[in-house]
């Protein structure tokens, strides 16, 4: 029986686990499918603190990594199939065994809905994102696309005109799904500027391995043309991955796995959430990594108590 399972390995599970470790909890966490999570496809992340200099994503999540084991995590590379709540705790099944544990921290993070292209893929970190907050920096100077019409587009566009020189929404419809006092802001920044029923078809840049362009489809012509551009940024959502705890814990009206205000406890006891999994609004790094701390803590003084 294990004091503590871990659940994904982006910032708020590395982090909790350094903390749990630091406890003397032993934990176990498990790396899922895609170890690292959304900072694996980051180049350069600048507003991490402790790096004047910056840091590449995947360098980021490795010294979290290493940082957990040195203090005595123990990392399994599997995916968990199955989460299960039992008398003594709770039952976790990945690669056919089953590992059981007194308190389990959910921190399996949120996916950026992509556009779907392979030019998408190719050139994510290199001019494609899905994060303003994170990348706005590098785009000082510049024209960048915003595709969306919802207020997350608005939003995102009118973070990006502290940088970009020009901001386009490209928009599938001729009105937008936003609020009403979001649209009144985008209407007053004369750098926003709207693309009506069009749709990115493709993004350029690929043989010179960043953005230099889209290709845009008219929606309702399907004309398509050529449109110089230096960023695309995707503002379609995003989506929490809480498949192995849909049926466990409440969830709230965007999906997202519900916690207790100022805790990380869910409506299960000794289920405790961390990360983007439970956090549709900052959706940073940082902010992870604290919800991690929280998650661990919060673990602690349960297993405390039980005691």
């Amino acid at each position: 029986m294990n004091d503590v399972i871990i659940i994904g390995s982006g910032p708020a599970g590395w982090t909790a686990a350094i903390y749990a470790s630091r406890a003397d909890l032993k934990p176990l966490l498990f790396e899922g499918g895609e170890p690292g999570g959304q900072l694996m496809t980051t180049t350069d992340v600048e507003n991490f603190p402790g790096f004047p200099k910056g840091v590449q994503g995947p360098e980021l999540m490795q010294v979290m990594k290493e940082q957990a084991a040195r203090f005595g995590t123990e990392i399994i590379a599997a995916h968990v199939d199955k989460l299960e709540k039992t008398a003594g705790g709770f039952e976790v099944t990945a690669a056919e065994k089953t590992y059981r544990a007194k308190t389990v921290i959910i921190s399996t993070g949120a996916t950026a809905r992509r556009l779907g292209l392979d030019s998408e893929k190719a050139l994510y970190g290199k001019g494609v994102s899905a994060c303003a907050t994170c990348d706005g920096f590098f785009f000082k100077g510049k024209k960048v696309i915003v595709v969306g019409g919802g207020d997350s587009a608005i939003e995102e566009a009118s973070f990006l005109t502290r940088f970009a020189d020009k901001v386009y929404i490209v928009h599938r419809r001729n009105e937008l799904r936003a609020s009403k006092i979001m649209q009144e802001r985008m209407k007053k920044n004369e750098k926003i500027e709207m693309i009506w029923n069009a749709s990115v078809d493709g993004i350029l840049g690929k043989e010179v391995d960043h953005v230099t362009g889209v290709r845009l489809k008219d929606s309702t012509t399907g004309e398509l043309r050529d449109m110089e551009i230096d960023g695309v940024f995707a503002a379609i959502g995003h989506e929490p991955n809480v498949d192995l705890v849909k049926d466990l814990v409440d969830l709230d009206e965007k999906n997202y796995v519900k916690t207790s205000f100022g805790t990380s406890q869910t409506n299960i006891p000794g289920l405790f959430a961390c990360g983007d999994v439970q956090d549709s609004r900052y959706r940073q790094a940082i902010t992870a990594a604290g919800s991690g701390c929280m998650a661990a803590l919060d673990a602690e003084k349960y297993l405390a108590d039980q005691e």
